[in-house]
């Protein structure tokens, strides 16, 4: 892993047409400064602005502006006009000339002026370090709340704004999210020349600003691995949730040549699990990111190469080898691949639900949206445990939450450990034999018919509505090359032997092999799983000591 980017320090920007002059000013206020605060010179207002951008993109503090009155093109005081909006906690100096001070005095008021310097400073030690120790003080005490390396600018009720910040979120990205119409969000979008209408903009910490990215954009320049270093590995693993990490774990740490590629973020559904209680290990509980993130740095320190953005399309034997195909064209082989793509949340069929998907509308619990939901009305759809812990997760916030389930009662399908939790909340509800049939709303979710097994209906004011309803294997992919049931989960071991035409070869399938030798399949994708963390991270590493028998026998 590269070694963290040095701290950059603070800038002190000068700007002065003269040459010798502005070349005087950037000695003086190094060799008293240097060690603490960047210097910053430039020659005309232009350039300097252009360089307050250039800083405003790439995250850096301006702690003072000393600007020279008489410029052409562009005089000190309209600089530092101009310099307010990108630097507004910037301290603002004038260097002025005595037959200027009218002007300097007005100019307090113009742009905030904190203080005007007669020329010539000299000695320093006198007239401009005690001016600048001042400024430099009240500035470094006002409340400056440290700048994320990645910034986001967008509507508050974007789809694409919330799935960007959550892409980051679960990537372990740090970033800070600004409104369009905040005072921060339009300085980074004049900073950067974007068209508000192009949004959402992402400023990386180098600086460079992005509009509208796509994942693998957006990945490559936030530093999130997106390419294989090889063309062929011993173990390809597809998905990195709790099953595609415990087979790369395992694979790594075991000798074998190992890549786990990704589409969205390690993690899978667990990822977005709020709190997982019932984990070996853990008796104060775990949440899904931070499960997801010690795995993945488990993975990583064993040597297995993580990519993501990878979309894998299809699945082909390419003679003893056995071959991925992703989106982009590309294809990757390996001796052996454990598929462990887990399950997506089946989408709910209700009026209205797409439009407001993002805008309100939340499968699963996007970890970007949750903290906005304090003090207010939330409901949740579904009723086995990921719902219940985002339930429990939610209700520490929200005013209330209230739980929709289509069957009578949770036991069925919830553990009875998070049942006991949700009937001590007095700020969480369940209303039983209710699905949402429609949503409704402008820019966002405003409102939800609800629908009674009875055929009652009722419409609720609803602003926040998360969907945990079941699972789909989104299989698709494998049609025509590996054996499936038909909701789409992998059948492997035992279950080929069952099913006519399941197995061909001569030896009998190892207990977790798909119908291609060499594949196998791991977690909540294979048929009849057990749809718990702990059973898939097991079926990962089972999955490894099976792929070492097949390399043995092969």
């Amino acid at each position: 892993m590269s070694a963290p980017a040095p701290e950059r320090r603070p800038a002190l920007l000068t700007v002065d047409d003269d040459p010798a002059v502005s070349r005087a000013v950037a000695r003086d206020l190094r060799r008293h400064y240097g060690d603490r605060y960047r210097v910053v010179r430039a020659e005309s207002g232009r350039a300097a602005l252009e360089a307050l951008r250039e800083m405003k993109l790439r995250g850096d503090e301006v702690a003072v502006l000393l600007a020279d009155h008489r410029m052409p093109q562009m005089s000190g005081i309209e600089f530092l006009e101009q310099a307010m909006d990108v630097y507004p906690a910037a301290r603002r100096v004038l260097l002025t000339a005595y037959a200027d001070t009218g002007a300097a005095i007005d100019a307090i008021n113009l742009v905030d002026l904190d203080h005007y310097l007669l020329k010539p400073w000299d000695p320093p030690e006198e007239k401009l370090y005690p001016v600048l120790d001042g400024l430099l003080r009240a500035w470094q005490h006002e409340d400056r709340r440290p700048v994320a390396g990645t910034r986001v600018v967008g509507a508050r009720w974007s789809a694409r704004s919330s799935e960007i910040r959550d892409f980051l979120a679960r990537n372990q990205v740090p970033y800070r999210f600004h409104l369009s119409d905040s005072p921060e969000g339009e300085r980074l979008l004049a900073a950067a020349g974007a068209d508000p209408l192009a949004l959402p903009l992402v400023v990386t910490p180098d600086g460079t600003a992005l509009l509208a990215p796509t994942d693998a954009e957006l990945a490559d320049r936030t530093g999130v691995p997106t390419t294989p270093e090889t063309d062929f590995y011993d173990l390809i693993v597809v998905g990195g949730g709790p099953a595609g990490l415990g087979a790369a774990v395992y694979g790594a740490s075991e000798g074998l040549r190992t890549i786990l590629v990704e589409r969205t973020a390690t993690g899978g559904q667990a990822g977005t699990s709020s709190r997982i209680e019932n984990y070996l290990g853990f008796p104060d509980g775990v949440s899904g990111a931070q499960l997801a993130d010690r795995a993945r740095r488990q993975a990583v320190k064993f040597g297995a190469e993580l990519v993501t953005t990878r979309d894998v399309v299809g699945l082909e034997v390419a003679g003893s080898a056995r071959r991925v195909h992703f989106a982009d064209g590309s294809s990757l082989d390996a001796h052996a691949v454990v598929l462990a793509t887990g399950v997506s949340y089946r989408q709910l069929a209700a009026e209205g639900i797409d439009a407001l998907t993002g805008r309100g509308v939340f499968y699963g619990l996007a970890q970007s949206e949750a903290s906005s939901c304090a003090a207010q009305d939330v409901y949740v759809v579904g009723g086995a445990n990921s719902a219940g812990q985002a339930a429990v997760h939610l209700a520490r916030s929200a005013r209330s939450v209230t739980l929709l389930i289509r069957g009578e009662s949770l036991e069925a399908s919830m553990s009875h450990y998070l049942i006991e939790q949700l009937a001590a909340l007095d700020n969480v509800s369940v209303r039983p034999c209710t699905q949402v049939s429609a949503v409704h709303g402008e820019e966002h979710l405003e409102r939800l018919t609800l629908t009674h097994v009875s055929g009652t209906t009722e419409t609720v004011d609803a602003s926040w509505l998360f969907v945990f309803i079941g699972a789909a294997p989104r299989t698709d992919w494998l049609d025509g090359v590996v054996a499936r049931d038909r909701l789409g989960f992998v059948l492997a071991g035992p279950d080929l032997v069952v099913e006519a035409g399941g197995w061909t070869t001569e030896r009998p399938p190892y207990h977790l092999e798909s119908s291609v030798p060499g594949v196998f399949v791991a977690g909540d994708v294979r048929a009849d799983s057990a749809k718990r963390v702990a059973a898939a991270v097991g079926e990962g590493a089972m999955a490894v000591m099976l792929v070492h028998r097949y390399l043995e026998s092969s």
